[in-house]
């Protein structure tokens, strides 16, 4: 992995920010990591960032550029015939936090443009008649609905969050009085 670190105070800090210029500020940039964590360490950090002094704020922005963190279940298994937890891994492609004066976290992404394509079903006159090089009066309008059609797909995808966890949910309570029970 590659890591770049910096930390400004003072003048050029001011730059950045108002309060830079007095708490400093923190960059840092991280590219092509990986680790393996286990959820005990994360379980673990609460802890470790409770304090009762609430701490000054420094501005910083951390980047993290093509990562790979697979996080590994280690408590112990409630039923023994269970194969036991999947380790889950996270891959971020490019990712931004950035703490502001407010000290407030904020999270961006790489900005992705997304252009649906036109749907036809098979064999349909209309996919005879349109090929795609031919509708550019229909591309202006695929893009005044690329809002809308991503504000749906995400509404979409909120949904099937919603029901894969409803379903980890009722089989977790079904094995619990069945531990043999599969799919």
């Amino acid at each position: 992995p590659a890591v770049c670190l910096r930390f400004e105070l003072g003048p050029a800090a001011a730059l950045r920010s108002p309060l830079a210029l007095q708490n400093g500020f923190l960059q840092l940039l991280l590219h092509t990591y990986t680790a393996e964590l286990l959820m005990s360490f994360l379980t673990n950090l609460g802890p470790f960032l409770e304090d009762e002094i609430i701490p000054e704020v420094i501005p910083m922005e951390i980047e993290v550029v093509d990562a790979k963190i697979t996080l590994k279940d280690d408590s112990p298994q409630l039923y023994p015939t269970s194969p036991g937890p999947v380790p889950v891994t996270l891959a971020v492609d490019h990712v931004v936090v950035r703490r502001r004066d407010d000290g407030v976290f904020y999270l961006t992404g790489q900005q992705w443009v997304w252009v649906p394509l036109p749907c036809f079903s098979p064999g349909s006159p209309q996919e005879q008649k349109a090929p795609l090089e031919s509708i550019p009066a229909a591309r202006g309008l695929q893009l005044q609905q690329v809002p809308e059609l991503q504000r749906e797909l995400q509404a979409v995808r909120m949904a099937l969050a919603e029901a894969n966890l409803d379903k980890a949910r009722l089989l977790q309570e079904v094995r619990k009085y069945n531990p043999l029970f599969q799919l």
